[in-house]
């Protein structure tokens, strides 16, 4: 790996530190660095800046939490280029690396010490009177929630052509095997490893007890309507961007076509970020 970008979380001066600190200990190794601040896109929006990484770029390293690694991912959906991430923030399940040992881990990178884990993507789109108005790819989870003021709503689930249910409740939460350990999880659904091939629509808080979190083949094509005419209902893709739903919208949700291809190296071990981030056997 001669090209590499180092992106790192904005407003965060430790962050840009530790970003210029790699890359001085990757120009010592031969290395060209592309090194920026990310681009913040959170809030309800339809579109997000864009990063224009250097067509050779053999890895980005992303510097921060969770959050900032999935704005990356989005920025690169298009794009194979493998990612890693730093983690600066609080939980950790994407950036599996820590501030102590990444200069060790990068080692073992430049030295090809490593596997690229393919993390499929859903692709998230809305239409509206026969037009496409919104169209994302994500990493984590497309969630369909209602305001703070707005009644139960109804989503009507269709898959594959078929009617599933009418779900009654907060909304829904479609996640990826990867996204499974986030809000999906927080709401009640399955943790699903990793690199499997699968959608999981989650209810929230659903006024039917009995509807439970349900785990679909990855080839499934999910539509979903609004049931009934309501306002203040909104999508949103991986917790950062989206769009306020219209009556009539028609949400459509598949696997996306490119995988997020992250790296892992030898000392990441899933079970033992499950065991630590989620306390699991401790007192």
């Amino acid at each position: 790996m001669r090209h590499i970008a180092v992106v790192y979380k904005r407003m965060r001066p430790e962050a840009a530190r530790l970003a210029q600190d790699i890359k001085s200990w990757l120009a010592k190794r031969n290395v060209l660095v592309f090194c920026m601040e990310n681009i913040d896109s959170a809030g309800v929006l339809s579109s997000h800046q864009r990063i224009d990484f250097p067509q050779d770029t053999d890895l980005v390293i992303v510097l921060g939490g969770d959050g900032t690694l999935l704005s990356v991912a989005r920025l690169i959906e298009s794009r194979k280029i493998p990612v890693i991430g730093v983690n600066l923030g609080g939980m950790g399940f994407l950036t599996g690396i820590t501030i102590d040992n990444c200069y060790m881990e990068l080692e073992r990178i430049l030295g090809g010490d490593y596997e690229i884990e393919e993390r499929m993507r859903l692709r998230v789109l809305v239409r509206r009177e026969h037009r496409e108005i919104f169209s994302h790819r994500v990493l984590n989870d497309a969630v369909i929630n209602k305001g703070a003021l707005a009644r139960i709503i109804d989503l009507v689930t269709v898959i594959d052509g078929r009617f599933l249910t009418h779900y009654r409740g907060d909304g829904l939460i479609f996640s990826t095997p990867t996204g499974s350990t986030a809000y999906n999880l927080a709401a009640g659904g399955p943790i699903v490893f990793p690199t499997a091939q699968a959608i999981i629509i989650t209810p929230i808080c659903s006024f039917t007890l009995t509807n439970r979190p349900i785990i679909f083949p990855s080839h499934v094509i999910i539509r979903i309507e609004l049931g009934e005419p309501i306002k203040d209902v909104t999508l949103t893709c991986d917790g950062q961007v989206g769009c306020l739903l219209a009556p009539s919208d028609r949400i459509v949700i598949t696997a996306a076509a490119n995988p997020l291809r992250l790296i892992k190296t030898p000392t990441v071990d899933h079970f033992e970020i499950l065991r630590n981030k989620l306390k699991w056997g401790q007192a």
